[in-house]
């Protein structure tokens, strides 16, 4: 399956810079690793391949391509980084628990203080910390800004009280950033601050949540007065609906890149081949639907790229780009339990190929885990308001 970007269509130094990288591929990414790659269903790889492949990025230097070189980052130009993603996935490399890393690493590199920079950015660099996000509660998902967690500054510290629930990799992290309720008066959003909060607190109690697939990739946390720093503050007391906004900007621009779409293709590819499905009519229409919506993203991503929009201030930008790819990944799945057909549930044993079970299984736990794409980092919903209102305003 080919994409977009083509030999025929790079600079004699993108060249270079692809050779540069798929010597390093080749060196640092292990049997192990790939297969844990091609085992991912979920928001990333299992924790363990995933942190190995983190330590290895970053003894090359290569752990933050969009940081600036100044605060440890690679220095790359947007096109340097955009092959470098799609290299990544071409050959299947760990998908990183990186909330660190892709959303809260640029923020404090954007707003933060001196004093937060220098405590937490070079342990996000060497993967000393993992993170995890804060934001929804039982009755305040969509609806963001009707959180209740509440912090009330005692001395030095905020006592931080409340519950927040599908946080993603709670179980595996040891630093988390939240929003709590720090004044009840005024509108909704401006009584928000934005917190960065040690796991290991007392009273921080993680319950693990099972999906269908049988993963607890998600955690219900809940705070029992625990004791937060105000030294851990970004932005000013009452401002985190804004330093949030300027957070979700960055993470919703890089959770689903068309290189995450190209693997999950893949995938289901080698399932359907497995299972003798290549020439089958019906399954190579379902191929060819999902494979002309995939090169539409990516000629999308390329257009963005050459205009020098990708990951700039603009919010229709992720929001356009989320929308179009969390949709197309759920399809994607889809077409992988076509592929599994009836592998996808079938038991182990009897006269069944091992190979084809696994398969099956891969695909199911793929598109149980893929549900939640149109609902993370704000529903579909949310993202299609957005656009509508800059459509409307332009009319």
């Amino acid at each position: 399956m080919s994409s977009p970007v083509s030999h025929k269509s790079l600079r004699p130094q993108d060249l270079a810079f692809r050779s540069e990288v798929q010597a390093f591929l080749d060196r640092a990414l292990t049997d192990d690793l790939r297969a844990a790659g091609q085992r991912t269903t979920g928001v990333h790889t299992e924790i363990g391949a995933s942190r190995e492949w983190h330590q290895r990025l970053f003894r090359q230097g290569w752990i933050a391509p969009a940081w600036p070189a100044s605060f440890g980052g690679t220095g790359w130009s947007l096109q340097q980084r955009y092959l470098f993603d799609r290299m990544l996935a071409e050959n299947d490399a760990p998908i990183l628990s990186a909330s660190g890393i892709r959303a809260l690493g640029p923020l404090l590199i954007h707003i933060g203080d001196d004093h937060l920079c220098k405590r937490f950015l070079p342990r996000i660099l060497d993967g000393e910390d993992l993170w995890c996000q804060g934001f929804s509660e039982p009755n305040a998902g969509s609806d963001l800004a009707a959180l209740a967690c509440r912090a009330v500054p005692d001395g030095s510290f905020y006592l931080l009280n409340g519950t927040k629930i599908w946080t993603t990799g709670a179980g595996n992290s040891n630093k988390m950033f939240l929003l709590a309720r720090t004044r009840n008066t005024g509108k909704p959003q401006e009584g928000i601050t934005f917190l960065l909060l040690d796991m290991n607190s007392p009273g921080v109690n993680i319950r693990p949540i099972s999906m269908l697939n049988g993963d607890a990739e998600f955690a219900e946390v809940i705070f029992d007065d625990v004791r937060v720093p105000i030294s851990n503050r970004v932005g000013a007391e009452c401002d985190g609906w804004a330093v949030a906004k300027i957070l979700m900007r960055y993470a919703r621009s890089n959770n689903t890149t068309s290189g995450t779409l190209r693997r999950s293709l893949r995938s289901a590819m080698r399932t359907g081949q497995l299972n003798g499905l290549s020439s089958d009519p019906a399954f190579m229409i379902q191929k060819a639907e999902c494979e002309i919506r995939l090169t539409a993203i990516e000629t999308l991503e390329l257009r963005l790229l050459a205009e020098g929009r990708l990951g700039d201030d603009d919010d229709r930008v992720p929001s356009l780009l989320k929308l179009l790819a969390s949709e197309l990944h759920q399809a994607i799945s889809e077409f992988g339990l076509t592929a599994a057909g009836f592998f996808s549930l079938a038991k182990e044993g009897g006269q069944h190929s091992a190979d084809s079970l696994a398969a099956g299984g891969h695909a199911t736990s793929k598109y149980l885990a893929t549900r939640a794409a149109s609902i993370y980092s704000g529903t579909n919903e949310t993202h299609r308001n957005v656009l509508a209102k800059a459509i409307i305003g332009r009319l």
